[in-house]
């Protein structure tokens, strides 16, 4: 540009911060355009309006499609600005040709496209990364012809991530909510729903996501909400609102209902919204409507009869009450069936994200040591992982759903073990009583479940005393005959052992009886206790198939009577696990986890104690690792994990294929798949979560100690076995499948691929990016890479590079949807074009497969 024509410039264009300057300052002849001020009017206007907007915006003008755009527009291009100002489209962004090249014909026919949230793959600062983009392309005409098109660009990318990451956890929850016979909804401040799960389409006919963002008073309609309101703002002052109440149903009518309103709170403690939990009355309506009817039908057979047989009518009228017993027990343990499966998947979740924060304190408690601030926070954050684990252990006790570990006790000898503790818990201005009976059974029971329960029992019996009284604690041998089991709701008859706690303290009014088994309910003071230590001991009880009966009165005390099934074989021997220093090994531990910061957790722990690791994300992926060959020491695996193959069936054929692994499972809620009628299955080792380094260490020594055991022991019956048959002779061995590292960052296609593979009989080890299938290559071999070439961090290329080196007769297939990769990467690749099938993937590996020699 002359020096006449750049001083003229600036009344061409004003303004438009750095780009506008380039702009002024570019030698647009070089692009195939005219100078600056020879610029037509629509061009200038247009370029005038691009620079000077917030917005990014973008102009491709004339047939080569010139690029000019502004500052904005200049942080989407990256590294690629300041030389995409005045180059073409196809130079500028070759990744994206294709489509920039039909919206570009689109544009110069005149036509306005538009595209909400597209995802599009860029190459910005030499990486390619996913972005979210709303684009809008529209036609520049000049002496009505189309010479350029504008797109207005508005970058979505972190608004569409979040928008996943909210739609996974929703998901997550609307499955365990849709699970439960209950309605469950949340209420924002406004009185909006935000959550609704299934049930309200059974009893409203209105689907869950037709009443999100809809107000209470639209969904339920102007007379119920009216009747509501005062519930709904009591609970969002911060009260927990329980009463009985009629819901509109989709059948026109009103139905009796439960309803809770229950606070949440935020970080800060405030109330922002509640949940709302509608329990279904009418069945039990209509069971005392019938019972009523059956009471009037008898006491007119009863009026007829009663002349005649007086010792009938009394037999009568005791039957009557022992149904109407047996009604009310029925809906009160279906009440507490429903808040158990809710409260038992609670703790499975907060288990996993407690063992995610335990494991990180531990890890970073070894870089911190000598700074004493820092250990003494990290000691803190620790001390509150502990409160949190025994707040989940209740809710699962509470529950059924903890994994028991029962003897053959004495619960006698078992308490007196823990007098010491028992005395420091409950303090000096307490007398302790024992009483024992003589000819005491033993009974059946998990020890440590049992020092909780008498724990928790004496803790609440001195506070019912406020520190000062007399706690006696009872034990004998008890029969609970037909009758007792009649009226009282999950007793079989037969022998037990009793256990009864007895104190002088305030007592309990009947209706608070009713409701002490109740997780969360408590009568002391705001943070004085959880409410959950008695649900905890209703939960064990029932769980271990006992007893609980509580007697009390106002002012006279309380005495709570535990009965557990009488065992008649002797009292176990207690094994005690090492208690020496913590130590590792060097073993090969494979860690099957679905949780990924869990995974990583566990992974770095058994890492930093010296073991080899493999990891898989699911059961599918961790057989295929034991299927490849790898020898392997331990399977540490969750027992709760995703797909049709579960933890239990993975043990068993791991133990086919490596009959000399032993196997650790590791959980926060085992559900029925390794513990049957409440108990953990014989011989199945088991580290609950959280745990913690030094539980892992001692666990993981043990469970190999044991397995080696087992495993000499075996070796010394095959050796007798040959002795005695020295015909017998070692199965000819069988030649292996080719083992593939399936490199692939989009997991749907990830998934497909392996599914492909594995049908052709092919091994697969899966990543989902370069540095993890390079990790995994440390310890394992195989046989062929098939790599995307875009990945997240390295490329395909680099890692295909950086496998060589390592195996370097490693096959290589290259997955792609580009034109071509660089030669030199590796000068014998195949290349395998995206979409492919079944018979094309097969095609490559069998062009680099044949001709490998492992």
């Amino acid at each position: 540009m002359s020096r006449s024509s750049a001083a003229s410039a600036p009344a061409i264009l004003h303004g438009g911060g750095e780009c506008g300057e380039l702009i002024r300052a570019h030698d647009w002849g070089a692009a195939g355009l005219p100078a600056l001020q020879d610029w037509s009017p629509a061009l200038r206007a247009t370029v005038s309006n691009i620079v000077n907007s917030p917005v990014a915006k973008v102009l491709m003008w004339g047939p080569d499609h010139v690029m000019l755009y502004n500052d904005a527009y200049a942080l989407i291009a990256g590294a690629k600005h300041p030389r995409a100002l005045g180059g073409t489209t196809a130079d500028t962004w070759p990744e994206i040709w294709d489509w920039n090249a039909r919206v570009l014909e689109a544009g110069f026919k005149g036509e306005t496209l538009a595209y909400r949230d597209q995802p599009m793959t860029l190459i910005r600062n030499g990486q390619a990364k996913e972005f979210a983009l709303d684009l809008f392309y529209t036609p520049i005409y000049e002496d009505d012809l189309v010479m350029g098109v504008l797109c207005t660009v508005v970058e979505n990318t972190e608004k569409v991530a979040a928008q996943r990451e909210v739609a996974r956890v929703a998901g997550q929850l609307k499955t365990i909510t849709d699970a439960l016979p209950v309605l469950i909804a949340l209420v924002d401040r406004d009185h909006v729903y935000r959550f609704a799960n299934s049930c309200y389409r059974d009893w409203l006919g209105v689907a869950p996501e037709d009443m999100i963002g809809r107000h209470v008073r639209d969904v339920i309609g102007e007379r119920v909400y009216a009747d509501r309101l005062q519930m709904i703002e009591r609970a969002l002052a911060g009260e927990e609102v329980v009463a009985d109440a009629f819901m509109p149903h989709r059948d026109g009518g009103d139905r009796a209902a439960e309803v809770r309103y229950i606070p949440r709170r935020d970080e800060d403690g405030r109330v922002d919204a509640i949940h709302v939990l509608v329990f279904d009355i009418e069945e039990r309506i209509r069971r005392e409507a019938d019972l009523e009817r059956q009471i009037l039908e008898r006491e007119r057979a009863e009026n007829s009869l009663r002349q005649l047989n007086e010792g009938l009518e009394a037999r009568v009228v005791a039957e009557i009450e022992d149904r109407r017993r047996a009604e009310i027990s029925l809906i009160q343990a279906q009440k507490m069936e429903t808040i158990g499966k809710l409260t038992g998947g609670v703790a499975h979740d907060f288990n996993n994200l407690l063992q995610v924060v335990s494991g990180n304190l531990q890890l970073l408690a070894k870089d911190v040591v000598g700074n004493a601030r820092a250990e003494a926070k990290i000691a803190n954050a620790m001390a509150g992982v502990s409160r949190g684990a025994k707040l989940a252990s209740h809710l699962l006790a509470f529950g059924r759903r903890q994994a028991l570990a029962p003897k053959v006790v004495n619960l006698a000898r078992l308490i007196r073990e823990i007098d010491d503790m028992l005395r420091r818990a409950i303090g000096d201005g307490v007398e302790v009583e024992t009483v024992v009976s003589g000819g005491l059974w033993n009974t059946f029971i998990d020890p440590v479940q049992v020092e909780n329960a008498v724990l928790n029992l004496a803790i609440n019996a001195r506070d019912a005393m406020d520190g000062q009284g007399k706690l006696t604690i009872e034990f004998g041998n008890a029969l609970l005959d037909d009758d007792y089991a009649r009226t009282h709701e999950e007793v079989e008859p037969g022998q037990y052992v009793m256990l009864a706690v007895t104190d002088t303290g305030v007592g309990m009014a009947p209706e608070i009886i009713d409701r002490v088994f109740e997780p969360f309910f408590s009568t002391k003071a705001e943070g004085k206790g959880s409410g959950l230590g008695l649900s905890m001991v209703y939960g064990f009880v029932k769980q271990s198939g006992g007893h609980v009966k509580i007697y009390s009165e106002p002012g006279h005390g309380t005495t709570i009577k535990l009965y557990l099934p009488r065992a008649m074989g002797a009292e176990d021997v207690e094994v005690v696990l090492d208690g020496g220093p913590v130590t590792g090994g060097a073993e090969t531990v494979l860690v099957v986890e679905d949780d990924p910061e869990v995974r990583a957790t566990a992974i770095e722990m058994l890492g930093d104690l010296g073991y080899r690791v493999l990891r898989a994300g699911d059961a599918d992926s961790a057989l295929s690792v034991i299927e490849s060959g790898v020898p392997i020491d331990l399977l540490f695996t969750d027992v709760v994990m995703p797909g049709i193959l579960k933890s239990p069936e993975l043990a068993r054929r791991a133990r086919e294929r490596l009959p000399e692994v032993a196997v650790l499972f590791t959980s926060g809620y085992t559900e029925n798949a390794i513990v049957h009628g409440g108990r953990l299955d014989a011989g199945v080792e088991l580290l609950g979560k959280p745990y913690t380094r030094e539980q892992l260490a001692r666990k993981v020594r043990h469970v190999l100690a044991n397995q080696t055991k087992s495993n000499r022991a075996r070796a010394s019956e095959r050796s007798a076995d040959l002795r005695l048959n020295p015909s017998r002779s070692t199965p000819p061995s069988v030649d292996r499948p080719c083992v593939v590292m399936l490199v692939e960052d989009d997991a749907l296609i990830r998934i497909g691929t392996a599914m492909l593979l594995e049908e052709s009989g092919v091994s697969v080890l899966e990543a989902g990016s370069a540095e993890e299938a390079l990790a995994a290559l440390q310890v394992r071999d195989v046989d062929v890479l098939l790599t995307d070439v875009n990945l997240p961090g390295a490329s395909g290329v680099v890692l295909a590079r950086q496998a060589r080196e390592r195996l370097p007769d490693l096959g290589v297939v290259f997955v792609t949807g580009d034109a071509e990769i660089p030669g030199d990467s590796a000068p014998d690749a195949v290349l395998l074009r995206k979409p492919y099938e079944a018979a094309g993937l097969q095609d490559a590996l069998k062009r680099v497969w044949p001709h490998r020699s492992r």
